[in-house]
């Protein structure tokens, strides 16, 4: 009894929060609290536990939760999570916390030093050990003020910068999660998810946008493009997708397939045998990341893949040019002489007539394609069209499509 008296809990304080991007994208509360034996333990929770602890607190006290007469009610307030946990609203958040647990402490010690209570605030394994990190992202850092940081926080960057945008063409949202935009409007960034859907502010309002619809303001937009990556990266389709043009790919659900250009519109140039096309990268996931994907695609709640960026007219570009659109053509071209310098296809395109009925991209088109020698000049017969760059490494092709490169190669240096 004597080390539970001493494990009596005086106090707590929110520190700030915690961007993850493992499993996949959430935000953690940074809490420190303060035991009666003086000891001080930096904890991690998410806003989601912290409201089922509140809703079973109310279950266990329904008195004091005001359920049985509502002045009785000394159990404080908490707001239900929001459908989708984004940086501001995490941030705004954390007043409403803060007050929550300064109240949770102060309530009578029935509730206060309950068994409940304590195991809220409890320091646990992955308290001390934090989760894996992602791969190729840092957790990014966000403190109430700077006067509180402490040791125990080190990893602290300033309040993240939004990156604005320009809207170059009208849109309508299709889902009460998206906001429509109008020609000209300049939109901050909360977040860009690769699939195509970037979540902005405009003004007050808040939601999903095409990427499509949106240029940087400092360069033409293809700027944070990787280049196309011929040596291919394997993902899996996690949905049909029935080509709607020409130069997309039909392809049935559970097909492996090579992505060679990630594409910021979310429509990714992917490679089946000898066929390259457009796919919507939101139908498909990386070999071995299944869960990631799933657990994205739930916070997403995203069904249909965003407007191409082939289909929107720049209307009020203000970059008179953005870099070439590279051709199928060129993609297969490109494509078929990096496998057969490789060695590793013969050099005839082997395709199933199953194939061919099947994709858009018929055989003939394929057969003009083929490179007379694989040792002719590549000046002569691959007009404009890009020389296979070194493949680069896995961490730039990830940062380049899905952050602004720049900034997140400063902060891995400076680390």
């Amino acid at each position: 009894i004597g080390s539970m008296q001493s494990k009596l809990l005086p106090h707590v304080e929110l520190l700030g929060f915690e961007k993850r991007f493992f499993p996949s994208q959430h935000y953690v509360y940074m809490l420190m609290v303060k035991w009666n034996d003086l000891s001080e333990k930096l904890i991690y929770r998410g806003y989601p536990e912290i409201y089922t602890f509140h809703k079973s607190l109310k279950e266990m006290f329904p008195i004091e939760a005001g359920d049985i007469d509502k002045k009785d009610r000394i159990i404080p307030a908490l707001p239900a999570p929001k459908w989708l946990d984004n940086q501001k609203s995490t941030e705004t958040r954390q007043s409403t916390l803060a007050e929550y647990c300064g109240s949770l402490i102060n309530l009578p010690p029935k509730i206060s030093r309950s068994q409940l209570v304590r195991s809220l605030f409890k320091v646990r394994p992955e308290d001390e050990n934090p989760p894996a990190q992602h791969p190729l992202k840092r957790n990014e850092t966000f403190v109430v003020s700077n006067d509180k940081t402490r040791d125990n926080t080190s990893e602290i960057s300033g309040p993240i910068i939004l990156e604005s945008y320009r809207v170059i063409a009208d849109y309508s949202h299709t889902s009460k999660y998206e906001v429509t935009l109008h020609i000209g409007d300049l939109v901050e960034i909360v977040e860009k998810s690769p699939n195509g859907w970037w979540f902005c502010q405009c003004d007050t309002k808040r939601g999903w946008v095409p990427a499509s619809y949106l240029e940087p303001l400092d360069g033409p937009e293809e700027s944070e493009e990787a280049d196309p990556n011929y040596a291919g990266e394997l993902y899996i389709t996690t949905k049909a997708y029935k080509a709607a043009q020409d130069d997309e790919l039909t392809l049935e659900t559970g097909e492996t397939i090579e992505v060679i250009h990630k594409l910021l519109d979310g429509w990714w140039v992917v490679r089946k045998g000898e066929e390259t096309g457009h796919f919507p990268s939101m139908f498909l996931y990386r070999t071995g990341e299944k869960k990631e994907m799933a657990s994205e695609e739930h916070v997403m709640r995203r069904q249909t893949p965003p407007p191409r960026r082939s289909t929107i007219r720049n209307a009020q570009s203000i970059h008179s040019k953005g870099r070439q659109r590279i051709s199928q053509d060129t993609y297969r071209r490109n494509s078929r002489r990096f496998l057969q310098q490789k060695g590793s296809r013969p050099n005839q395109p082997r395709k199933t007539s199953k194939a061919s009925t099947q994709s858009p991209l018929q055989d003939w088109n394929n057969r003009d394609n083929i490179p007379k020698t694989a040792g002719s000049s590549p000046g002569g017969e691959l007009k404009g069209a890009p020389i296979i760059p070194p493949r680069p490494s896995p961490e730039l092709i990830m940062e380049r499509c899905t952050e602004n490169t720049r900034k997140k190669v400063s902060v891995r240096k400076s680390s």
